[in-house]
């Protein structure tokens, strides 16, 4: 049987297919060594297993913002909470960002691998969906903008990510934030993520909002809750949180130590298996008419669910929200150039697909238009930014080099819309804690952050500890970037003016940071009048160490070292 594979690898190397990928015996000048046919199947099989899970967390967090449902005046004090009829209208919403998820990743995936030939899988990115769902539009559309302008924001960020590939100046806009705040955005996300995971709306329900402090404990069950508060005598009583934690938390995370693949997909499919019988205590289909509608569809196990209310439903007047739609489009561009930079560079590296004199890896500005386009195409499906997921380190320590890898996660993806009741009958106690493990894996970026220098240090910490306390990761960025410049300005000028005399004592511990040009490097060459301005000059086109040590990771993500990556393996040293 292995001298079959062996010999039906080296067939299928030597065709037009292995030498398009670039396998390995393919003779093709660059073919990528180690590659084989049957590696990248089950390489890209175990990418998608490790990123599935994204198809009903995203679907969750996205239609808490209640999507294109509207909230009748009379249900504004509680949201709509208590409105059948709006609640049936979300769950509908739900289940059109089951499709939309798995079609938009199933679309992303299989490009990159087919025109980049890259083993990196796309789908809508974790904490961008945080952000889109309860600051943008807020928890049932009461946030900055509708759901149709912030799609409308979406849309328009796609295509100026595209000009700004094209131009090839997005290294410098990813250089141009202090290392330290990169690495202390993914953390802030983490968190963001973990405060997400805890609430009722798309977690576990441990925490709630309180009268007298911000925050405080809960874990009673919904009917219990008096004005949002839970009372003392019910607190941690909920099976579904306990449920939640032991067999989508504690268990994951043992499986994840003893590096068991697909780790968090077996927790989400337990706690969820748990809760699909009915009349039980920890059910996800009470004998209520919200209840009732979710087991009718899920009762239809195999069936193809057509995206009806978010699909192309972008609203292109945007004079009555040009502020807020202006901030939004901003952090959605820039919180998607630091992900995608950083991932994709990290994920290239960890493939063997960088080239050392140049920083570089192969087919970048294709792969970038593919993220690109697919942010645009993903917004006409209603869903947040898309961007490429840490995740794929999965298949790629599988073996995974080339596109054929991304290929088969797009194929899986694909198989998956035609499941959509079993992913939009997931209960948020099911993911809750997938949210509080990922957030603690972009955490760990914190260990990278300059704390030795008060002025890279303060800015950091005030980008993690703004984006969980104002639920929003905008704001967060704006402190640590507002503050990064006010402290360092300041000790900047009182050394300028006192002639080098007054600095601080550990000056030197400074990070350096220097943005450098913003004139891209292909324009500096058509300057200069070299003809063939268009090709690279290898001793001169390096990125920076900036931008390779950094990834804002999505899906799971957060701003990780290069040297480290995430998988259901658990944290792996790349190469």
């Amino acid at each position: 049987m292995a001298g079959w594979i062996h010999n039906t690898n080296v067939k299928i190397g030597q065709s037009a297919v292995g030498k398009y990928f670039r396998l390995e015996g393919s003779g093709h000048p660059k073919e990528r060594k180690g590659s084989y046919f049957f590696t990248e199947i089950r390489a890209g099989l175990a990418t998608f297993f490790a990123m599935a899970y994204i198809i009903s967390v995203n679907a969750s967090i996205t239609s808490q913002s209640g999507g294109t449902c509207v909230c009748p005046p009379e249900g504004k004090a509680d949201l709509c909470d208590s409105n059948p009829e709006y609640m049936l209208c979300v769950q509908e919403v739900n289940r059109d960002l089951v499709t939309a998820t798995a079609a938009i990743a199933a679309l992303t995936s299989f490009c990159m691998g087919l025109f980049a030939n890259m083993p990196i899988a796309l789908a809508p990115g974790m904490g961008l969906n945080a952000y889109f769902a309860f600051t943008v539009v807020g928890y049932h559309g009461s946030g900055m903008v509708p759901y149709e302008v912030a799609l409308t924001a979406v849309f328009a960020e796609g295509f100026v990510f595209v000009l700004l590939t094209l131009l090839g100046i997005r290294q410098w806009l990813a250089r141009a934030i202090p290392a330290s705040i990169k690495l202390a955005t993914g953390v802030g996300i983490g968190l963001y993520l973990t405060i997400i995971g805890l609430t009722y709306s798309a977690g576990i329900g441990l925490i709630t909002g309180a009268k007298s402090t911000p925050l405080e404990l809960a874990g009673c069950e919904q009917q219990f809750m008096e004005e949002g508060v839970c009372p003392g005598g019910h607190k941690m009583a909920n099976p579904t949180m306990w449920i939640g934690i032991f067999c989508g938390g504690i268990l994951t995370v043992l499986l994840m130590m003893y590096r068991v693949k697909g780790a968090i997909i077996i927790g989400i499919l337990l706690v969820s298996i748990i809760s699909w019988p009915r009349s039980t205590p920890v059910t996800y289909f009470p004998h209520t008419e919200l209840g009732d509608s979710a087991f009718d569809f899920f009762k239809k196990v195999v069936t193809f669910h057509p995206i009806k209310r978010i699909l192309a439903v972008q609203q292109w007047d945007i004079s009555g929200h040009g502020g807020k739609f202006g901030l939004a489009f901003i952090t959605f561009l820039y919180v998607d150039i630091l992900d995608c930079t950083g991932t994709l560079y990290s994920m290239a590296r960890f493939c063997g697909a960088i080239d050392e004199r140049t920083q570089d890896f192969e087919a970048s500005s294709i792969a970038y238009t593919v993220d690109a386009l697919g942010i645009s195409i993903g917004s006409l499906f209603g869903s947040p930014p898309v961007t490429a997921y840490i995740e794929s380190g999965a298949g790629i320590s599988e073996g995974g080099k080339t596109g054929l890898t991304a290929m088969v996660t797009g194929l899986a993806f694909f198989i998956s819309i035609f499941f959509a009741p079993i992913f939009a009958s997931i209960p948020p106690w099911a993911t809750g804690c997938t949210l509080i493990i990922v957030g603690s894996l972009m955490a760990q970026s914190a260990k990278d952050i300059n704390w030795r220098y008060m002025g890279d240090a303060i800015p950091a910490f005030l980008t993690i500890a703004i984006m969980p306390f104002t639920y929003s990761i905008a704001y967060g960025l704006i402190a640590g970037i507002v503050s990064y410049l006010l402290i360092n300005n300041v000790v900047w000028l009182v050394e300028t003016v006192s002639g080098g005399r007054i600095v601080p004592p550990n000056r030197q511990e400074k990070e350096e940071w220097v943005a450098g040009s913003i004139i891209p490097p292909w324009m500096k060459r058509a300057i200069s009048g070299k003809k063939d301005f268009w090709r690279a000059d290898p001793e001169s086109e390096g990125l920076g160490t900036a931008v390779a040590r950094t990834s804002e990771s999505s899906s799971g993500h957060g701003i990780a070292n290069e040297k480290t990556m995430i998988d259901d393996k658990g944290p792996q040293k790349v190469a």
